[in-house]
């Protein structure tokens, strides 16, 4: 019996884990949808002696996230602040980039070049990325 009871409470709480598990995940697309993951960044443009220009920044977008990104992006401009390595809160004009992919390591590696490049192009100490998962449909 007590074995039995011991099994059942295993099997019991190994199901509240996955239970738990799934919920995280985000939600199914629907029939006319497709996953994709979407990665949305922000590239600073207080450089160490000016800003990224809107000619800069319009060359970066041709020349290095373009041929990454044949599908399509979507680019705009915001007002940002973030704390820097050193604690200033720094508010400077961002420039904003959405991408919306097939998850995998290839399209991975290509939005890690974009960072890297744009960091090492224009001084910047980061560029934020925030990944998600999403559905599309056209």
């Amino acid at each position: 019996m007590a074995m039995r009871l011991t099994a059942l409470l295993s099997a019991a709480l190994l199901l509240s884990f996955l239970a738990g598990c799934t919920s995280i995940q985000p939600p199914g697309c629907s029939p006319d949808e497709h996953s994709v993951v979407l990665d949305t960044l922000y590239f600073g443009t207080a450089k160490p002696h000016g800003v990224v220009t809107t000619e800069e920044w319009a060359a970066f977008l041709n020349d290095t996230i373009t041929p990454t990104s044949p599908e399509g992006l979507t680019s705009w401009v915001a007002s940002g602040q973030w704390k820097t390595s050193s604690g200033l809160l720094e508010q400077e004009q961002t420039y904003v980039l959405q991408l919306a992919h097939e998850e995998d390591q290839e399209k991975d590696r290509a939005v890690r070049r974009i960072i890297e490049s744009y960091k090492k192009r224009f001084q910047q100490e980061a560029v934020m990325r925030i990944r998600s998962q999403a559905c599309r449909s056209f």
